[in-house]
């Protein structure tokens, strides 16, 4: 089902905004949305007056943070009760160790890279509870990742939206580009780990 993602930001509004970055960036069911390319059109349609850009960014940071903040204080209290729950469309096991992987990598540092990696980053900061990184830690990669990936991403959408004519025109190549980007890191992970394997 296609789903128009303008008419979409249009009519959850920013409380619904909110919400779905919230769960992306920290509950386990949150890999399922689209996270780069909301925050893309939200900050488009900001620079169409349809937003305030001011609210809509206070609202996506505090969203991007907050949300991490639980998805760390879930792996920290219920690491036994994620490990042994049972899989479904909504939990699967995989996502776990692909982002323990991702954080065993990069460390404190794929707090930050991860949020650029849709499913990844809504696990790492659930990995980094686990391994009960320090929360003072993580709190500091948490503000900065939550800054650089959703004012980053925000801005770039409402800044590319005041400097192109008719921009409205152009908006699903360029949503379907910011899609493509946001995942090339995973398949660029993926290749590697197929040589590895080679290997």
């Amino acid at each position: 089902m296609h789903i128009n993602l303008s008419e979409f930001v249009h009519a959850i509004g920013y409380i619904g905004i909110f919400f779905i970055i919230f769960a992306e960036c920290g509950l386990f069911f949150g890999f399922l949305f689209p996270g780069d390319s909301l925050l893309f059109t939200a900050g488009f349609l900001a620079s169409q007056k349809f937003l305030d850009i001011n609210i809509l960014i206070t609202l996506v940071i505090i969203a991007t943070i907050a949300g991490n903040s639980v998805g760390f204080w879930m792996g920290k209290e219920f690491t036994e009760w994620l490990m042994n729950k049972k899989e479904s469309k909504f939990f699967k096991k995989k996502h776990i160790k692909r982002a323990n992987k991702f954080y065993n990598k990069y460390g404190g540092s794929a707090l930050i890279f991860a949020r650029f990696v849709p499913i990844i980053r809504t696990f790492v900061p659930i990995v980094a509870g686990m391994a009960e990184m320090k929360f003072k830690k993580f709190m500091t990669y948490n503000v900065v990742g939550g800054f650089l990936w959703g004012a980053g991403i925000t801005l770039l959408g409402y800044y590319l939206g005041k400097i192109i004519p008719q921009a409205d025109k152009f908006l699903l190549p360029i949503i379907l580009i910011i899609i493509f980007l946001s995942i090339l890191p995973g398949m660029i992970h993926l290749k590697e780990k197929r040589i590895q394997q080679k290997k």
